[in-house]
């Protein structure tokens, strides 16, 4: 696997080999062998405070890593990376506090219909977890990231399958969580990394994965999906695969601050190159002067923007391409022409339609997410046409609703947004998930594959599955489940 200058598409160095099927057999059952180590909950939470100290320790070297395969910039990686380590450190607490276990104890009952026996009921790890690293954040969403935070806290050793677009960020970022296993007293083989095309489909059927965690394209989240569920003992795949994330601007929002609204959009749809998979690119905005005073704000601040570079050449192959195909529809405006902006880099804009145009047929194409700095800007003339455009929609990861005050259309639009988002935000823009407990980043297919979060606190419950211990005597309980509470644990 080579490291590539995304900068000038010139090849940096080799940094590994792709692994056979053998190598990927050896690396599961090496995680696998880790499982009764990792039980060790102290020890689980001192691992992922170390990780992260490790990470802030090395920061100049990651970020100069990253930022040579990525081309993202020491500004963006900088931020990515104290994300990155706020997140390991953050579920260091939830491990700590140990309220994931969701114990439940009901005792003995027999007034009930039917008599109720001594259950107690807590969530153990599912086994060795699947990773696949994303390639619009080398950091957060890679090898340290929240699949593998998530997922060491539950108590699940993890194989990461790197992105081929930053394979020497992945080996460094590995070898520091390897090291931060062996000074919390774990065996490094807790984390282990694998590269390679086909060692994906290998891992996603290795008969010791349990679970798999993925960020990607649709295509290639959809065809690992397959494969999970094909498999004699099928396993939970939590892919995140793509996201129009639609934006609705209503009437009394554009007459009362079109200006600040278009500048916020380019703000958002331009941020990182438009690689964000929170990138707001589906936009439905009211015809009429609001709406045109909107559409310049918004022409002048993406016209201010440079030309930038993705995050390889592939991606912006894909985007060059992208654009033009939408743009060459019939009805299709470009009042700022997105495209090359020379032969490494990209230049933003975005493409305004008619509802009534969409609504024909024929357009499922903006429809789709194009990934990069791009939106579609779609006019309506009635409310009714709002709510026809947005029943068109797919899942998406987020919606987004602008509104003014004693704004009378807010309450339905809110309410038809509801159902197409995991996250439902007003007044705002979606560029920017917060690690929290009550964050959700996820949606109805295809923004993803299942309707847990990747980020948040509640992304542990993933990799975790219920179990009852039914009449059981006290000495053959875990310490989670015996009476008296020896742990101290949140139980209900």
């Amino acid at each position: 696997m080579w490291s590539v200058d995304p900068r000038t598409g010139k090849p940096r160095e080799q940094v590994a080999v792709e692994a056979t099927a053998e190598e990927i057999d050896q690396a599961v059952r090496a995680a696998h062998a880790t499982r009764d180590a990792l039980s060790d909950r102290t020890a689980r939470a001192a691992l992922l405070r170390t990780a992260a100290d490790l990470l802030d320790e090395a920061a100049a070297h990651v970020i100069e890593a990253a930022d040579a395969e990525t081309a993202l910039g020491p500004v963006r990686l900088t931020g990515e990376l104290a994300r990155t380590t706020a997140q390991l450190r953050s579920f260091a607490d939830v491990v700590d506090e140990g309220a994931f276990l969701d114990v439940r104890i009901d005792l003995p009952d027999p007034t009930t219909t039917p008599p109720t026996p001594d259950l107690r009921r807590w969530k153990i790890p599912l086994g060795v977890v699947a990773v696949y690293a994303a390639s619009n954040f080398p950091l957060a969403f890679s090898v340290p990231g929240g699949d593998t935070a998530s997922a060491l806290a539950a108590g699940c050793p993890v194989v990461v399958k790197a992105h081929p677009d930053h394979p020497a960020t992945s080996e460094l970022c590995a070898s520091l969580l390897r090291r931060a296993a062996a000074k919390a007293g774990l065996p490094e083989d807790v984390v282990v990394l694998v590269h390679g095309f086909d060692a994906g489909v290998a891992l996603v059927r290795h008969p010791l994965v349990a679970a798999a965690g993925f960020t990607g394209s649709v295509r290639g989240g959809r065809a690992l999906f397959d494969a999970a569920a094909a498999r004699p003992a099928p396993i939970p795949f939590h892919g995140e695969l793509g996201s129009l994330n639609p934006v609705v601007i209503t009437d009394a929002a554009a007459a009362e601050r079109a200006a600040e609204i278009g500048a916020g959009l380019a703000g958002s749809m331009t941020l990182g190159e438009g690689q964000f998979c929170t990138k707001p690119g589906f936009v439905l905005a009211p015809g009429g002067e609001a709406g045109d005073r909107f559409v310049d704000a918004l022409t002048a601040a993406v016209s201010q923007t440079e030309p930038g570079v993705m995050l390889d050449h592939r991606m912006r192959a894909a985007f060059v391409s992208g654009v033009t195909e939408r743009a060459a529809l019939p009805g299709v405006a470009a009042p700022v022409t997105p495209g090359s902006g020379g032969e490494h880099t990209v230049s933003a804009g975005f493409l305004t339609v008619d509802a009534a145009t969409l609504l024909k047929g024929g357009y499922e194409l903006l429809l789709e997410e194009c990934f990069g700095p791009v939106t579609v800007v779609v006019r309506y003339g009635s409310r009714d046409e709002i709510s026809r455009l947005l029943a068109l929609l797919p899942g998406n990861l987020t919606a987004t609703l602008h509104l003014a005050d004693e704004d009378p259309q807010a309450p339905g639009i809110l309410a038809e947004l509801t159902p197409l988002a995991g996250r439902v935000l007003v007044n705002g823009w979606p560029t920017g998930v917060a690690v929290a407990g009550a964050q959700h980043h996820g949606g109805p297919y295809p923004a993803t594959t299942s309707t847990s979060t990747s980020v948040g606190a509640t992304a542990i419950e993933r990799w975790l599955r219920p179990v009852t211990y039914q009449s059981t005597p006290g000495r053959l309980l875990p310490p989670e489940l015996q009476d008296g509470n020896p742990l101290g644990l949140p139980r209900r």
